[in-house]
């Protein structure tokens, strides 16, 4: 599953997490399975984005 995670510190210390949407670079395969499944990972990286900010 192509899922890069970027984790870096900016310049005013603050730390960002930053997700690659797999439902963008699924969305090229032209295969309704793993389109679908792009969706559902893209998804998941969603709640832990909100995780990781509360």
């Amino acid at each position: 599953m192509p899922c890069n995670v970027v984790v870096r510190e900016e310049q005013d210390g603050r730390v960002s997490v930053v997700f690659m949407d797999p439902a963008a670079v699924l969305g090229m395969v032209t295969n309704p399975t793993i389109e679908g499944l792009g969706h559902e990972v893209a998804a998941k990286l969603q709640r832990v984005a909100t995780a990781l900010t509360t």
